[in-house]
């Protein structure tokens, strides 16, 4: 979902452990951990994390699991957990966020720097380990993910992002087939060529070449690949085809997420969004509609913002249908509970468009200027314009 200027520049790589020496018992665990985190039980994963560190402190990959879903929790309570978050251009070298609070953002900073330490250590060890270097170059590109997407700071990312992209393009050099290290190699590779060109050039400074086809293919070989990283390879590639507009092969990848995590609601939502893009609106309500009766059923914790998102996607989706009472009911619900400002802006465009066909000037105009300014408020600059041009008939 790729409107939204973001701080999305290192991808939703979460970067769930790879098995290096750890107990049996810190092993099992993460695969617990794992499953949870990507069952959107983010709170149940990091308690298991914790005790995966307690069964084998000196576990680097275990703490390194435990910042994921700190991080993985930061980006649901802030209504960021969706390719909508990811898929924008970033242009400046800082991007408005805000603080997590003080006790995630330390307990975070605390398991990622021993989780570097830890692996920094066995490669001064071991040399040539591959799965050291690995774990090693995995724990620096979570830190370096977290800088861009949580602290905004993309040149801090970028000066953290080098050691993990040396790392990972020396787990290739050691053994080609280990196309889990891909993942990290070839989406720095893909989102640098995405770049403004300012910050494009900052990387190639910073020694990261950017090669959109080549960044791609490494991704898609990372999804092939049956390791630890597959389902973050295959969460990377929605976002990716989202970007190419070859919405069937995100759409194919999402069909296999669901069903190899059907607790994870959010993927139907990602689904839906999906088909939107793809102008398929049936398709959209169809999935949509299924999507918003599991939330119901579902009395997890929801993300910020999310039945703002499921009604506001469902009634994009019924306007283009043009059920046009089925699309306001929906977009006036999205209004009525909270939500990031974007969903908002952009709830309010599809309700300024309506009124426009059926002739309420007025009321399109005031639907029209809210959209403009929630969504520059919230760094849409995409819908901002669009509703500054339709003020304009």
């Amino acid at each position: 979902m790729r409107l939204m200027c973001s701080a999305g520049l290192v991808t939703l790589l979460w970067l769930i452990p790879a098995s290096v020496a750890a107990t049996d018992e810190s092993v099992r665990l993460r695969a617990l951990a794992s499953e949870q985190l990507y069952s959107l039980d983010l709170d149940l994963a990091a308690a298991t994390y914790r005790r995966a560190i307690a069964a084998d402190p000196a576990d680097s990959a275990a703490h390194r699991g435990l910042a994921s879903a700190l991080w993985a929790r930061t980006a649901f309570d802030r209504g960021t957990l969706t390719v909508d978050s990811f898929i924008g251009r970033v242009s400046g070298a800082r991007v408005k966020t805000v603080p997590p609070p003080p006790a995630v953002a330390t307990e975070f900073r605390q398991a990622v720097d021993t989780a570097v330490t830890l692996a920094r250590a066995r490669v001064d060890r071991s040399g040539d380990d591959i799965d050291a270097v690995y774990e090693y170059g995995a724990a620096i590109g979570l830190r370096a993910s977290y800088t861009a997407t949580v602290d905004g700071s993309i040149v801090a990312a970028f000066r953290a992002a080098r050691g993990a992209f040396d790392a990972h393009e020396r787990v290739l050099s050691l053994d080609p087939a280990r196309h889990d290290a891909g993942l990290t190699v070839g989406m720095y590779r893909y989102m640098v060529s995405a770049l403004s060109r300012p910050l494009r050039i900052m990387a190639y400074v910073a020694g990261f070449g950017g090669n959109r086809d080549r960044g791609l293919k490494l991704v898609e070989s990372a999804a092939g690949y049956a390791g630890d990283s597959q389902t973050d390879a295959r969460l990377a590639l929605v976002m990716l085809y989202n970007r190419e507009r070859r919405y069937d092969d995100a759409l194919a990848q999402l069909r296999a997420l669901r069903e190899r995590y059907p607790a994870n609601r959010l993927l139907w939502l990602e689904t839906g969004a999906t088909a939107l893009r793809a102008k398929r609106p049936a398709d959209a309500d169809a999935i949509l509609g299924e999507g918003i009766a599991r939330l119901a059923r579902d009395d997890r914790p929801r993300m910020f913002g999310e039945l703002a998102l499921w009604f506001y996607k469902r009634g994009a989706a019924r306007a283009a249908l043009g059920r046009d009472a089925d699309a306001r009911a929906d977009l006036q619900q999205a209004l009525s509970t909270d939500g990031r400002d974007w969903v908002h802006g952009r709830t309010h465009l599809e309700l300024g468009k309506l009124a426009l066909e059926a002739g309420r000037r007025d009321e399109a105009r005031q639907a029209l200027q809210r959209a403009a300014v929630l969504c520059d408020r919230d760094q849409d600059g995409y819908t901002a314009d669009e509703a500054r041009r339709l003020m304009k008939r």
